[in-house]
């Protein structure tokens, strides 16, 4: 089970996140979307492309970053709630798609702690 810090840091990056793609134009769809194969943190609109994000936080990096820890095997798990989604919500499935990583660094200065990735990963 998630240590109850760990997810209250969880919500607070995906609020930052979204503030942060909020102020850059992007409108949402859905938050914290769940299905039996996992959950898509933030679905947002960017223009007509609907845009599936992770959120990830992390204090340190010693075992690698939050970016690092989007590997292939969280990539294939984002897709298949991706597809799931599509498949439920049928309205957004003739919307280009595509997915974005927001990777928090809480141990780093402000400026410098939040990194969006647009297309993160191919399908």
């Amino acid at each position: 089970m998630i240590a109850a810090s760990t997810q209250h840091a969880g919500r607070e990056g995906e609020a930052e996140a979204f503030e942060h793609l909020r102020r850059q134009g992007l409108k949402l769809v859905c938050k914290n979307w769940r299905c039996k194969g996992g959950e898509l943190d933030l679905v947002m609109l960017d223009g007509d492309t609907v845009v599936f994000v992770e959120v990830r936080a992390r204090r340190h990096t010693t075992w690698g970053g939050a970016v690092e820890s989007v590997d292939g095997r969280k990539q294939q798990k984002l897709i298949l709630a991706a597809t799931s989604f599509l498949q439920q919500e049928p309205r957004w499935a003739k919307h280009p798609c595509r997915f974005d990583v927001v990777a928090i660094n809480t141990g780093s200065e402000p400026a410098s702690r939040l990194n969006w990735i647009r297309n993160a990963f191919e399908t």
